[in-house]
């Protein structure tokens, strides 16, 4: 399954010259993670409770197309190649048919010493469902 996340594009958003600054878009991807995470079921503020967070090891980004104040898009996010500790999160924005940025983002468990953990079963079953393999 994927996970779709619109967002409207806000004047806060742009730069000078009218287009999404190309940090923004990794906080829009940032957002569209945590709420995939959240409609899953999985309760970070517990996690961290319990000693375990999640936190971003790795970006690879391409900028594709540009998108402009107002406009109205989408980030598409699914799971892949989950593993023990880590799992990697395809994401997407778009605006209609038009793929404006790529993202690939290796996403790590660690404990409350910073190392490494184990994704605890019952969270990876949670994010089961976003795993579906179909391109976003």
């Amino acid at each position: 399954m994927i996970h779709l996340w619109p967002i409207r594009v806000y004047y806060e958003d742009t730069d000078l010259a009218g287009i999404v600054y190309y940090a923004n878009y990794l906080r829009f991807i940032e957002r569209a993670r945590s709420e995939m995470v959240r409609e899953a079921g999985v309760d970070q503020t517990a996690m961290k409770a319990a000693g375990l967070v999640f936190a971003v090891r790795r970006v690879e980004a391409d900028y594709l197309s540009p998108a402009r104040y107002d406009d109205q898009i989408e980030v598409r996010t699914r799971l892949t190649d989950v593993k023990g500790a880590s799992f990697v999160m395809p994401q997407e924005v778009w605006r209609d048919d038009t793929l404006l940025f790529r993202a690939t983002v290796t996403v790590v468990v660690l404990n409350a010493e910073g190392r490494a953990a184990r994704l605890p079963a019952d969270i990876r079953a949670k994010l089961e469902p976003f795993t579906a393999d179909v391109s976003p």
